[in-house]
């Protein structure tokens, strides 16, 4: 066991009102709080980075959803990946690093629950909140699990540059389909399809997304993992071979509260698809299995990821404003350190 610290304070920031349409910098607040002692069974993390994910803007409405709202005045939710530097407990000793859910704040307190020792050291700290972590396993569910892509079919993937839809385009290919990527601005598309090795992808800020779409998929689509919502949503629903399969992950184009509708709904029926919407967590037991090829992935250097970082505390919520209006290139980090 280590000897304790001296006192600390603990930058936080938490969520103080709840947005009106988009998020802005006034429904946050920064403070200060002094880490109390350690108790018997509990250590304490110095978070390294911390995880911005579309997710957050869901629960920051105060309305029903698969999850509580996030409690108003209480440090924001999110996924932090660190190390233990104090410890009066067994298993995490100093020197570990960890997985947890700390929030947004720099130091993490607790007695174990709901936090992993990273499973693979030869892993970059910062992926096991990508392309090792949630959005990665999120990625392998919806396609694996929903989709079930088989050799030959058509895989389209909007917001393909992103931390999700990066990781699904890639084992598609591994699963020996045709990948398409859906993505804003030309830079992304180049890196959609140079880096991560898509076949094709559509730039949807270019004006023609239904057009551009079907030209990329002469054959028509088999699979679908879906981010976006909304123009993006429909333009493939159109594209959709009979018997498709349609991972719903998120509806990021009616985060703010605009209306996302389908004009083409009949298309489900006629079409014969599976649409199936998914959280995953609430799949923990295949986390595991999910979460060790991916590492294998990445250490073998088959899995290739982006990070956006910014440095600060006092970022986080002009980066996760960012984020929600796509002005980030993979995935959206803050650097705590």
């Amino acid at each position: 066991m280590s000897k304790p610290l001296s006192p600390l304070m603990n930058r936080q920031v938490l969520l103080v009102s709840r947005p009106q349409g988009a998020v802005a910098p006034d429904n946050f607040k920064q403070v200060e709080t002094p880490l109390p002692p350690l108790g018997e069974g509990q250590f304490r993390v110095r978070n390294h980075f911390l995880s911005l994910d579309p997710y957050m803007r869901g629960r920051m409405n105060d309305g029903k959803s698969y999850a509580a709202p996030q409690p108003l005045n209480e440090v924001m939710i999110g996924g932090t990946v660190g190390e233990v530097v104090e410890s009066r407990h067994p298993r995490f000793t100093p020197g570990t690093q960890v997985i947890g859910h700390f929030g947004w704040q720099e130091w993490g307190t607790s007695d174990g629950t709901g936090v992993q020792a990273v499973p693979n050291p030869q892993v970059p700290l910062s992926a096991w909140l990508g392309a090792a972590g949630m959005p990665g396993v999120t990625a392998w569910y919806g396609l694996n699990r929903i989709i079930a892509p088989q050799s030959g079919q058509t895989v389209v993937v909007s917001a393909a540059s992103g931390a999700v839809g990066s990781v699904v385009g890639q084992l598609a290919k591994r699963a020996g389909c045709r990948a398409v990527g859906i993505a804003g601005g030309a830079e992304k598309c180049r890196y959609v399809v140079e880096t991560l090795g898509f076949d094709a992808c559509v730039d949807y800020k270019a004006g023609h997304l239904q057009q551009d779409l079907k030209a990329a998929t002469p054959e028509g689509i088999d699979g679908h993992f879906e981010n976006v919502g909304g123009e993006v949503l429909d333009a493939v629903l159109s594209q959709m071979n009979a018997f498709g399969r349609i991972a719903l992950c998120g509806m990021i184009a009616g985060y703010d509260g605009q209306p996302v509708p389908l004009r083409q709904p009949a298309l489900i029926l006629t079409q014969r698809l599976k649409l199936e919407g998914f959280i995953v967590t609430e799949h923990l037991d295949l986390w595991p299995q999910a979460q060790t090829l991916l590492a294998e992935l990445i250490v073998q250097k088959q899995l290739h990821y982006r990070e956006s970082v910014v440095q600060g505390l006092e970022n986080a919520p002009e980066a996760l404003i960012g984020l929600l209006k796509g002005q980030n290139f993979g995935k959206q980090l803050v650097r705590l350190i």
